[in-house]
């Protein structure tokens, strides 16, 4: 077992949280606006006076953050630090050794090839919050950030069971979110498809615009379609750069694959102005194609969007209904799995588009439908 502690979860567990900017800030408060003790360490001390007056108690060095007796380390510091914060961590750790350490990064393979370097592999989970937003720093962070955010949790074969639990457990007890499990390339190839890559496209939308000579009007005239699309955009360039280089693999392939695409799109547009009757009508139908071949998506976010209408008008403010209104509004039921092969089995769940909102004892979860496409 990973400390005594961790094995009952009778008291609320100590927390350490190293790095205050936006993602790390927003979890630090969220731990303590429900209960947790957090104790946090940043590069510069600048958020102290606000941290601790929030309840965040601030550790001058990483030593002393350690020397707390966190049972789990969240690093949520740029990726970019990581191999130096690890090989900070390493020494400090061999006293420690029911410290379960995780991280929030967005790519997960490069960080645990990082963590086997520094020798802490035994005691590492990974994690990922789906949450955010184009801003940074600790003045932006919020607890809201972590409102209904799923976590990716990725383990190894070797990955200790109790190890995981810890992680998984602070996550849906003490942050009151809900995870999946998977391995760190199934996460990295789904995190470039659904946000390095995006990044990458919406970024080209704004140089569009800059390099237009109309780019005045046309900012004039963009309304919600372009502010949804280009959200992203907005984030620092460093940031972005950064982020999408650490998936370079899995963007470059799916940045092909959606050139192809839009190279498609635009032969069609041709083709439909052909003056060959035959042509233009078959170009004119696989239009129709492109822009239907996506309809089971649409019919998923009008799932749910009226499952958050549900939950909206079925959570009037009294204790415990929006949790009610929730499970009333997802299908959810009782998961069992293998202890002998748990990764495969919650990995499996995952693939279902189910997401652990509880575990209720060894190889039982408690899962909701939420994200079947």
């Amino acid at each position: 077992m990973v400390g005594e502690r961790n094995a009952a979860w009778d008291a609320r567990p100590l927390v350490g949280v190293v790095g205050l900017g936006l993602i790390g800030g927003s979890l630090a408060r969220r731990l303590v606006g429900r209960g947790a003790g957090v104790v946090a360490w940043n590069h510069r001390p600048h958020p102290y006076a606000q941290a601790e007056a929030d309840g965040i108690r601030c550790a001058a060095t990483l030593a002393d953050l350690v020397a707390a007796g966190p049972d789990v380390i969240v690093l949520c510091n740029p990726l970019k630090a990581m191999p130096d914060i690890l090989a900070a961590l390493g020494p400090l750790l061999d006293a420690h050794p029911a410290v379960t350490l995780t991280d929030v990064g967005s790519v997960k393979g490069m960080v645990r090839d990082q963590v086997e370097a520094a020798g802490l592999a035994d005691r590492y989970v990974g994690a990922h919050p789906m949450a955010g937003n184009e801003l940074s720093g600790w003045g932006a962070a919020d607890p809201h950030l972590y409102d209904d955010a799923l976590w990716a949790v990725t383990v190894t074969p070797s990955t200790a069971y109790e190890r995981f639990l810890a992680v998984a457990r602070l996550i849906t007890e003490d942050v009151g979110n809900h995870v999946i499990v998977l391995d760190d390339d199934t996460h990295d190839r789904a995190a470039a498809l659904i946000s390095h890559m995006p990044h990458v496209v919406a970024t080209a939308m704004i140089d569009t615009l800059v390099a237009d000579p109309d780019r005045n009007i046309a900012a004039a005239l963009a309304a919600g379609s372009w502010r949804d699309m280009t959200r992203v955009a907005l984030t620092d360039p460093d940031r972005t750069r950064a982020m999408v280089e650490e998936d370079a693999e899995n963007v470059e392939r799916l940045l092909r694959d959606m050139a192809s695409r839009l190279l498609a799109a635009a032969d069609l547009l041709r083709d439909e102005r052909s003056r060959d009757g035959a042509v233009r009508g078959r170009a004119q139908a696989d239009m129709l194609g492109f822009f239907s071949q996506g309809q089971p998506f649409r019919d998923y976010k009008a799932r749910q969007r009226a499952i958050a209408r549900t939950e909206r008008d079925g959570a009037p403010g009294a204790p415990g209904a929006a949790s009610a209104a929730s499970a009333a509004a997802y299908e959810e039921r009782d998961l069992r799995y293998d202890m002998r092969d748990w990764q495969a089995g919650l990995l499996a769940s995952a693939r279902r588009g189910e997401h652990v909102i509880a575990f209720t004892g060894p190889g039982e979860a408690r899962v909701q439908l939420r994200s079947a496409v």
